[in-house]
């Protein structure tokens, strides 16, 4: 099934999905991971700090993203990456040069739920 055949969601749907703000606190090497990947920790205020595995290594350095606010999907099961624990989704589109971070136009409070 093509992306444009996965028809619609209800609002309902919608709502399931905790999609908020946080600001990167922490970002390390992923050696182990299959493609170029970063470990990064994110405040997400209420809801805590959450770590992610992120292939966005080929656009962002770890000093381009400490500090910089994110959008992540917060409540995905938790999802093992190599020996790494991956918490939450971050979100952003994939284009021919690497993944481009969802970005926030303005700050945020951390764990600021999109709507």
């Amino acid at each position: 099934m093509s992306e444009a055949d996965q028809g619609e969601i209800s609002w309902a749907d919608f709502e399931k999905v905790r999609i908020v703000a946080g600001t990167v606190i922490r970002v390390e090497p992923f050696p182990e991971a299959r493609k170029p990947a970063w470990k990064v920790w994110v405040d997400f205020g209420p809801y805590g700090e959450k770590k992610t595995s992120a292939q966005i290594a080929a656009l962002y350095g770890a000093e381009q993203l400490v500090g910089r606010q994110i959008v992540g999907v917060i409540n995905f099961p938790e999802k093992q990456i190599g020996p790494f624990r991956s918490q939450f989704l971050l979100t952003g589109f994939h284009t021919d040069d690497g993944v481009v971070l969802t970005a926030v136009e303005r700050p945020v409070p951390n764990g600021t739920r999109l709507a």
